[in-house]
């Protein structure tokens, strides 16, 4: 079980490089890692589990998180409608992204960043993802709002980009142009 002691923060170096493609088929290890870090948000989002076991409420995660530099997310969030979107993917791939923008109007947080770093993330407001699922099989998926801004922020993982980079430094609560705001 992963708990937030396996979690890196910032600082960490795993958390600059770039993540290197899984092998296919994944073996039986990096399976059972990719379910661990699906298990961690749904327990994170259990208050009496979270509670427990002392854990941050998280809606995605990265492997590189976890210091493992492998190209491995998992992402577990309930949309406004209570609906459940839950992905658990090897290798994801932004392969398709609209023009116009969107961005959180509360900002982004991270599980690997203690303090809040207010500023606007400005994020694509539509994405296309490809991604290899836990049983093999190919994903291609449509996102938009918030369930695209946290593909995005988990694939920056991957990358070795952390959300707190894409804020205008000198202008952090500037809105961005042609962009929307998402309450959530």
């Amino acid at each position: 079980m992963i708990t937030m002691e396996n979690i890196i923060r910032d600082g960490h170096p795993t958390l600059r490089e770039v993540a290197k493609e899984v092998t296919l088929p994944p073996s039986e290890e990096e399976i059972q890692t990719l379910k661990s870090m699906l298990e961690f948000l749904i327990n994170s989002q259990n208050p009496e589990i979270a509670e427990k076991y002392g854990l941050r409420s998280g809606i995605g995660l990265a492997a590189p998180q976890i210091n493992i530099a492998k190209r491995m997310i998992a992402i577990y969030l309930k949309d406004e409608n209570e609906k459940i979107h839950s992905y658990a993917l090897f290798n994801p791939k932004i392969i398709s992204h609209s023009v116009e923008g969107a961005y959180l109007s509360a900002g982004e947080g991270c599980l690997s960043v203690d303090e809040a770093i207010p500023g606007f993330v400005p994020r694509h407001a539509r994405i296309t993802v490809k991604g290899i699922a836990i049983d093999g099989t190919e994903v291609k998926v449509r996102l938009k709002g918030l369930l695209a801004i946290v593909f995005q922020h988990e694939i920056d993982h991957l990358n070795g980009v952390m959300f707190y980079d894409h804020i205008d430094s000198k202008n952090p609560l500037k809105p961005i142009e042609n962009a929307l705001p998402l309450d959530r």
